[in-house]
């Protein structure tokens, strides 16, 4: 099977998976809509991947999330809605526009008095959720740029409490994960993350390969079991 009938019958089992077993959603739909209107990058989830997110938020139990990478705030309105009564999500965005279009989603969600968007780069506001005494954060998606992966699991494990869960996204970069040759930052920084993820004593960790309408990539799930 060539490498183009691989992807479209991916997509086609992906449609079948959202259809029977992910129900229509209006505010999910319309923030979809919404950013290819503004011209954000087609890069967030799959719906059957949000639900994932939303699954594994809720087995946690989660009160406070953390989510690194806003884009449109689609991923953001699947794990703010798995949130615990009372419970907060901060989610942290470099661009100021996808911010912006991210807060209208979620507020056409009705999400807005538990979402927090914060603009700037991670790196950069990270320490200031430190600072603040943020957290302990009860579960932490990871899906900004590639290249700071490894920063950004550091960061999740100060912020996270025993027990979190810390999901990372597009770990599998259409394969190309295993190609020690590679000079692109995204695959250096994934590479670095494994390693990592790999010596680190406080996390017990997998990662699962992927392929569907978003093609072959995976994700790394690691739960913090030592401080």
């Amino acid at each position: 099977m060539t490498g183009d009938a691989s992807q479209a019958s991916w997509a086609e089992i992906d449609r079948y998976i959202v259809e029977h077993l992910v129900p229509h959603d209006e505010a999910l739909d319309a923030a979809l809509d919404a950013s290819a209107a503004a011209g954000l990058p087609p890069i967030n989830v799959a719906p059957n991947q949000g639900a994932l997110l939303g699954l594994l938020a809720t087995m946690t139990g989660a009160c406070n999330v953390l989510e690194i990478g806003t884009l449109g705030g689609y991923s953001t309105i699947w794990l703010a809605r798995a949130l615990q009564p009372g419970g907060h999500l901060v989610s942290l965005e470099a661009s100021a526009r996808h911010a912006d279009v991210a807060r209208t989603n979620i507020a056409r969600a009705g999400l807005a008095d538990v979402v927090e968007v914060r603009v700037g780069p991670a790196l950069a506001t990270l320490p200031l959720l430190e600072a603040e005494g943020a957290g302990p954060f009860d579960m932490v998606f990871v899906d900004a740029d590639k290249a700071s992966n490894p920063e950004y699991f550091d960061w999740a494990l100060r912020l996270a409490r025993v027990g979190a869960l810390v999901v990372v996204d597009n770990v599998v970069r259409q394969g190309r994960l295993v190609d020690a040759t590679s000079s692109d930052p995204d695959i250096l920084g994934t590479r670095r993350l494994f390693d990592v993820v790999a010596a680190e004593p406080r996390v017990r960790a997998t990662a699962i390969q992927t392929v569907g309408s978003k093609g072959h990539d995976g994700l790394l799930v690691a739960l913090v079991v030592g401080t």
